[in-house]
This record gives structure tokens, sequence and C-alpha cells, in this order.
């Protein structure tokens, strides 16, 4: 890999533990979290993260698709409240909000999700595709049905919980703009 300068900006009322691993130009909004031992690394072009997302220990999240140009490199952009749990690894072109990546889930860069979609516990999507407004990925052949509910904020309250325990266990990056 080569050299990556890092440009890492944290807005005001995130909290960002310091072990977590942060590489090249990526700006983590207002009220998300990122846990210890998560890794955001904007290889191929910068990541924007959106507000209040949660990104859990061990979770990648990685821009690594590469540009169209050498003037002008892809940007990752993350919409607000998505949920990167436990072991997600994330290399998505695009993705919208209210989305949860549940554990050990992959997302390869060519998907593209929209909003309040589900991708469940293992399940692996690769393959040019755009996820549609509230997918669920499920089972262990990755089938594909829409969410007969939508997502709700229901996050929040983990949220909230997380700035509170945080602070007291982890040492955390200072905010940046």
């Amino acid at each position: 890999m080569s050299r990556i300068d890092n440009k890492v900006k944290i807005m005001h009322k995130a909290i960002v533990c310091e072990d977590c691993v942060i590489q090249g130009d990526v700006t983590i909004s207002s009220g998300c979290v990122v846990h210890p031992s998560a890794q955001i690394i904007a290889e191929s072009g910068p990541i924007v993260i959106g507000e209040n997302c949660i990104i859990e220990e061990y979770a990648k999240i990685h821009n690594r698709i590469q540009p169209e140009s050498p003037d002008k490199p892809h940007i990752l952009t993350i919409g607000p409240n998505n949920i990167f749990e436990v072991g997600s690894v994330i290399e998505a072109s695009k993705i919208g909000e209210k989305n949860i990546f549940e554990c050990k889930s992959f997302v390869s860069s060519d998907v593209e999700v929209s909003n309040g979609c589900v991708i469940c516990a293992g399940c692996h999507l690769s393959g040019g595709q755009h996820l549609v407004e509230n997918t669920v990925i499920f089972g262990k052949h990755c089938q594909q049905r829409e969410a007969l509910d939508r997502i709700s904020g229901s996050h929040m309250l983990q949220l909230d919980f997380l700035r509170k325990i945080l602070p007291n266990y982890h040492h955390l990056r200072k905010p940046k703009q």
C-alpha cells in the first residue's frame, strides 16, 4: 500500500476512540461514535461519514475504488444514522442513510447501498448491484427481500449510552475541523 496522507476531521460532539485506525482524508460528522479497533481507511479518495453513525469494534470502512482520473478521486459518502457492527467490512461505492451492516457482513466496492437497508450477519455482497430502499440481505445464500417496515431512529438510545460510557474507559481523539 502506498503512503496515505492523513487529513482527519472530527466534528464537534463526535466520540472517536484513540485506539482506532483512521488513514487518509476522513471526515467524521457530529454525533458519530467510533469504537476502539475500528478502521477507516481512505486509500483512493476521501471518506465522509454522516451524522450519528456507529462504527463498532473491528469494523472496517475502506475506500479503495480507483478514481476515473487522478484529479477527481472517488469520494465515499456515507449518509447519517448508519450502524456498522463488529467485524463488518465495507468497501461500497456509496451508502445512504439508516442502514445496518450486521456482524461480519461484507459489501464490495461495486455495490451501492441506498436507504434503510440491512445486510444481515455474515452476508457477503458483491457483483455490481444497487440495493433499493429497505432491502434486507439475509441467510447463508444472501437472499434479498424488501422490509415490511422502515427502520426508525432506534439507535439513538445506544448512541446516548455510548457517548456517556466510552469516555470513561477509552482515550478519545479531539475534534478537529
